[in-house]
């Protein structure tokens, strides 16, 4: 693991490469609605669910389909 320290002398908002990819992997679970709440009472239990999230973001990235939006009707 390596920590990502922001440039001093760099002003204003300056995105982190490696900061914003453990964002965004921690923004997809969030989507995933059993991972939203911690429901699980063993830790495997959630480690499952962790997979089943991150496969099916691989499956949709692999076959080019679109994710069902909660805000579409």
């Amino acid at each position: 693991m390596e920590v990502v320290e922001r440039n001093p002398a760099q002003t204003g908002f300056v995105p982190q490469a490696k900061r914003w990819v453990g964002e965004r992997a921690f923004g997809v679970l969030v989507l995933s609605r059993r991972l939203v709440r911690d429901y699980e009472h063993r830790p495997r239990s959630s480690e499952s669910r962790v997979y089943w999230a991150m496969t099916a973001v691989i499956l949709r990235r692999l076959t080019g389909a679109t994710a069902p939006a909660w805000r579409t009707a």
